[in-house]
């Protein structure tokens, strides 16, 4: 639970503070779906990373656009961005799901996403997901993100957040992140 803690604070931390300067960064997934930063690259599993404050920017007017036309919180998106790829746009999770939201390609095609690498149509076509999402689940955010991270028959057997810890730690990291950018993320609603 504490390695969980710290990932997340170290999410948060990177995408809260301005970084002016490029600092390398080595990062890593473990089999939980946890982030782990490190400056170090002590594990082979670590790949460089440079962070700049653009990181966690870059993609706000896009994540906005998504929002509103969606009809959802800009800060949720955000926050699933933020947990998913830490807003690398050519993230490749082990399981194959691809750019900044982590579309499986199956749910990429079924959204209309022609490239997953393309920030926009992957925004665009997570966010369409997301409320399909909210939808099916009464607009229920915490049903709704277990629901991107599990499945939404994963969560209709559970009656709820699924009981797998991947999946209960990505609700508590969603959820954390969605408040924090709520507070301090402009326009974020």
């Amino acid at each position: 639970m504490k390695r969980h803690l710290a990932a997340l604070l170290c999410a948060m931390i990177l995408t809260a503070i301005p970084i002016t300067t490029a600092a390398a960064l080595y990062a890593s997934v473990d089999e939980n779906g946890a982030i782990h930063f490190t400056n170090i690259p002590s594990n082979p599993r670590h790949r460089t990373r440079r962070v700049h404050r653009a990181d966690v920017t870059t993609y706000d007017d896009l994540i906005r656009e998504a929002a509103a036309y969606y009809s959802l919180p800009a800060a949720f998106i955000k926050a699933v961005i933020a947990a998913e790829s830490a807003f690398e746009p050519t993230a490749v999770s082990p399981a194959g799901a691809q750019g900044l939201m982590q579309l499986l390609p199956k749910t990429a095609a079924s959204m209309q996403v022609r490239d997953v690498f393309d920030p926009e149509d992957n925004i665009f076509g997570g966010t369409r997901y997301l409320r399909l999402m909210a939808n099916h689940f009464d607009g229920d955010v915490r049903l709704a993100a277990a629901a991107y991270n599990a499945g939404p028959k994963a969560v209709e057997k559970a009656k709820g957040v699924p009981p797998f810890e991947e999946t209960r730690v990505y609700v508590q990291r969603v959820l954390t992140l969605y408040q924090h950018y709520l507070q301090h993320w402009s326009d974020g609603r």
